[in-house]
Formats: structure tokens, C-alpha cells, sequence
């Protein structure tokens, strides 16, 4: 077995601030974790102008065009990934541009899978099932930065040609050895040592968050700071619906705008476009489809 030095890993280092943890009370604990918990802000704020110039990267690279994102990883870090990607679709109405991928599949988000994160072979055959090919970018998260499964997915995109970006909690990581294009969060160490679901995990998730949130506003699925591009899954959602056509076109009858919405398949947007243009389905349709499906273009 292959001996890892974790010296040098911020993730791994002892926390000065919560020693003597198990001898404190439950408000002592909550308070210690919390006083750890604002600091992970102010560590991203530092990186801002390195994820706003990767985020660049990846929209004109790949979402811009026919690319995709793919976020890979393992354990929390792979978790994270892919609970981003997921939300994607009823979110943004967008469920072929963000994918997430976990280190021993979709069996890995509930249980560990033994060896699957050191598996360097296991993540090109992940990717190629995806046929992840130069157009596509990939995102390797991992708190370490030295996960082998992501440093594979790092070396397999640049060696055909796709953008590689690692995302680590760590400065100085190994992922920074074999890309270029590297985020490195120093959230710095966890209050239980080495336990990176905790402040690791909530930076990660604020990092992607940022990420896929701006690509898509980007796309065009956000209007002011309104979400038109939505998919009307469930109850919560359908009101929502409701309410940004309402916002959005000042129609107060809510029966015009079912009947409106219902004309359009619930498509937020296309609803929006024939009640603020008085344009019927076909129309409205041909209004975003020449302003490149921009709501602020057409309306405007």
C-alpha cells in the first residue's frame, strides 16, 4: 500500500481551536464549530478572482457552445459534485450541460466503496461513458487535492484536449501540479481533525454553488434575480412559476397567466414572452430562438 504523507495538507492538520473538544458542553461544541464556519467566506473571497476567470474559461470553452461541465470526485467532495449537478435541470431547466460523477457510481452516495478514489483507471471509464470528449471541461474536487481518482480526470481531459480545473481546500496541492487551472480554498483545518465533510464540504458546495449559479445566469437563465427557466415539478414550484410571470409581465389575473402557461407547456420564459409581447406560442418561440433564448433581449 502506497504510504501518503498528509503533513502538508491543510485539511489534515490539528485544529488549535478546538482541542479538548469531547470535554466541552453541547453550546461549547455548536459555538467552536460556528466560530470555525465564518472563516470559510473570507477564505473564498480571497480566490474570487480565480473562480470568476475559471468560470470564464468553462462558459466560453464549453457551455457557450455543445461542451458540458463535469464535476468529479470521491467521498463528501464527489457527493457535493454531484448534488450540484442535480439541481440543475429543475432549477435552470438545464439537464445536459453539469454532471456530476462519483467515485464508485451512484451506489457510492449512500455507502464508501473500498479503493474506488485511488482506482486512476476508474475515472477515464466513467468519463468515457459520458463520451467526454475536447469540448467538455471537467472540474476535479477533492479536499486533499491529491486524490488520485481526480488527478486521473485531470490528466485524461488535458491529454484530449478538454479543460481541467482542480478545486482543492489545500494550498499548494497536487492537483496545482498538473494543472494550471486551479482553485485552492485554505478553509484550514477541520474542527474534528481530518473530518472534511465539515468546513472542506461547506466550501466546496459554496465554490460550486458560485460556479454553476454564474454559468448559468450566463446562459440566460436568470432574469434580474429571477429564475425563468425553471421546471414546474411539483406544487412549490408551479406557484413559483406563477409568481415570476407575475413579477416579471405586472398580469395580476392568475387565471391568465395559468391559461397562458398552460399555452406553453409551462415554460416560464416562453409564458413571460406572449403575455409582455401579447405574442402567441409559435411567435414568442421565434422571439427567443433569434435572441439566442436571452429573456432580457426580447423583452427589452
Amino acid at each position: 500500500m502506497k504510504n501518503i504523507n498528509l503533513k502538508n495538507i491543510d485539511t489534515e492538520k490539528r485544529n488549535s481551536n478546538s482541542k479538548g473538544l469531547d470535554l466541552k458542553s453541547t453550546v461549547e461544541v455548536l459555538k467552536t464549530i460556528n466560530n470555525e464556519d465564518k472563516k470559510i467566506a473570507i477564505a473564498i473571497e480571497k480566490e474570487i478572482n480565480v473562480i470568476a476567470n475559471i468560470i470564464d474559461l468553462i462558459f466560453e470553452k464549453s457551455l457557450k457552445t455543445n461542451g458540458r461541465l463535469f464535476y468529479v470526485g470521491a467521498g463528501s467532495s464527489g457527493r457535493i459534485g454531484v448534488l450540484d449537478a442535480s439541481e440543475m435541470l429543475p432549477t435552470y431547466g438545464v439537464g445536459d450541460k453539469i454532471f456530476g460523477i462519483m467515485a464508485g457510481g451512484d451506489k457510492a452516495l449512500r455507502l464508501p466503496i473500498e479503493g474506488a478514489e485511488d482506482n486512476e483507471q476508474l475515472v477515464i471509464d466513467d468519463l468515457k461513458s459520458f463520451n467526454f470528449n475536447k469540448n467538455d471541461s471537467v472540474i476535479a474536487i477533492g479536499a486533499s487535492g491529491r486524490t488520485p481518482y481526480c488527478i486521473s480526470a485531470i490528466k485524461y481531459a488535458k491529454a484530449i484536449g478538454a479543460l481541467a480545473i482542480g478545486l482543492s481546500m489545500t494550498s499548494n496541492s497536487e492537483f496545482k501540479q498538473h494543472t494550471e487551472h486551479a482553485i485552492e480554498i485554505v478553509s484550514g483545518p477541520e474542527v474534528v481533525t481530518g473530518s472534511t465533510r465539515m468546513k472542506s464540504g461547506t466550501a466546496t458546495k459554496m465554490v460550486v454553488n458560485m460556479i454553476s449559479t454564474t454559468l448559468m445566469i450566463k446562459l440566460g437563465k436568470v432574469y434580474d434575480n429571477l429564475m425563468v427557466d425553471l421546471k414546474a415539478t411539483n406544487e412549490k414550484l408551479v406557484s413559483r412559476t406563477i409568481g415570476i410571470v407575475r413579477e416579471i409581465t405586472n398580469v395580476e389575473d392568475e387565471q391568465k397567466i395559468r391559461t397562458t402557461l398552460e399555452q406553453s407547456s409551462w415554460d416560464c420564459k416562453l409564458a413571460i414572452v406572449m403575455l409582455s409581447k401579447n405574442l402567441n406560442v409559435e411567435e414568442a418561440k421565434k422571439q427567443l430562438e433569434i435572441n439566442n433564448n436571452v429573456l432580457r433581449k426580447v423583452i427589452n
